[in-house]
């Protein structure tokens, strides 16, 4: 048997032997033919409490707050503010009821949609916009 085979044997040997040696341990401790103990009641509520706070600060807390601030921003729109709509439409409020604005796309060209589907307000940006869109010639 050559010095690398032996020294092979002899690790597998020992992982066999500590195996044995754990399985023998749990097996003493359980002799007496008691169960091991479950968790209570505590013992399970905790973690699913500390997910429950986890995901709580990471996902529901920025929403409610993304949430309000649009609510805000919704019931400050007034007629001629330059809005951009969540399809992505630039245009300029000509007309604004409780859940209806009007939204003056171009000279002429008004679409009626839901308030809440307006994204942003860009107060004095939109030319700009429109200018920097355009290519130069």
């Amino acid at each position: 048997m050559t010095k690398k085979n032996k020294s092979y044997f002899q690790g597998l040997v020992r992982s066999s032997l500590s195996s044995a040696w754990v399985f023998f341990a749990a097996t003493i401790a359980h002799a007496d033919g008691a169960a091991p103990a479950a968790p209570g009641l505590g013992g399970m509520l905790v973690p699913f409490g500390l997910m429950f706070v986890v995901i709580y600060f990471l996902m529901i807390r920025p929403q409610q707050k993304k949430l309000k601030e649009h609510q805000s921003m919704l019931s400050s729109l007034k007629q001629g503010d330059e809005v951009v709509t969540a399809s992505g439409l630039l245009g300029r409020i000509s007309g604004i009821d409780d859940k209806i604005v009007t939204v003056e796309l171009d000279t002429n060209v008004r679409v009626r949609m839901l308030k809440s589907q307006i994204s942003t307000i860009v107060r004095g940006k939109l030319e700009d916009a429109i200018q920097s869109s355009q290519p130069s010639s």
